[in-house]
């Protein structure tokens, strides 16, 4: 469903001069498969993540989202997709509600099917309280589980999130996490970029870990353990990029 090859993402900087934002990234995500992009801050996760979403256009490389490349297809690619970014905005005067429907009839739901996908969404998001809340007055909280609604409404069948629990509570987080492992089971393809250790072992069936634009090491958390020789995600993360680093 997900296919990097080589993506590449430079910017240009007057000062710093070239920028790698992402450094020949090649990965591949199977239907049903949770992967995780794993790295610290400015690692090139969210660089990765746009391009696939279409939001960039790769210097070099390509890459295709179920079955369509990124570069030709843009249109049918984003049809096709969730994109959660990481800072997502709501429109203050809307309630939820309100919100998750406007976003649905963007993509052409009509009101009956859109009405029974809200109520299941709210349903499974736990949002029943603050549906028909304004925005404004919603937590932090709610505001995630709405624009992840929002996201899914149209019940994609690739699904990207960009540091989908940054900021949260641990029962928010916690919620999230659950139901991005409910998509799994219900066949979706799902690129988790995260920088919480926990969360990549508790849900993805494979890490890649990126640090300075480039893929550093790829498998799963059990894998990785038995590459680094360490017992311990996070330790083994810093093994990885640290001798990255180094080289």
């Amino acid at each position: 469903m997900i296919e990097a090859r080589l993506l590449t993402k430079v910017f240009k900087d007057k000062k710093r001069g070239e920028i790698r934002g992402a450094d020949s990234v090649s990965f591949r995500v199977e239907p049903g498969m949770i992967y995780g992009l794993l790295g610290a801050n400015g690692a090139g996760k969210t660089t990765t993540l746009r391009m696939l979403g279409t939001l960039l256009k790769p210097t070099g490389g390509s890459a295709s989202v179920g079955g369509h490349d990124i570069v030709a297809e843009p249109d049918k690619v984003r049809a096709n997709i969730g994109f959660l970014a990481a800072s997502t905005a709501l429109y203050a005067r809307l309630t939820a509600r309100e919100l998750i429907a406007y976003f649905g009839r963007l993509y052409g739901m009509d009101e009956r099917t859109l009405r029974a996908r809200i109520g299941a969404l709210s349903e499974e998001l736990d949002m029943g309280d603050f549906l028909d809340r304004r925005c404004d007055k919603l937590s932090t909280g709610m505001k995630q589980k709405t624009s992840v609604a929002r996201t899914i409404v149209h019940d994609p069948q690739v699904l990207i999130f960009d540091e989908p629990t940054l900021g949260l509570d641990v029962m928010t987080a916690r919620a999230i996490v659950q139901f991005v492992r409910q998509c799994r089971g219900r066949g979706k393809t799902v690129i988790y970029s995260t920088h919480v250790m926990s969360e990549a072992e508790k849900l993805c069936d494979v890490v890649g870990i990126i640090h300075e634009g480039a893929l550093r090491a790829e498998g799963t958390v059990a894998e990785l353990k038995a590459r680094t020789g360490e017992a311990d995600l996070e330790e083994s993360f810093v093994k990885i990029v640290t001798a990255g680093a180094a080289a």
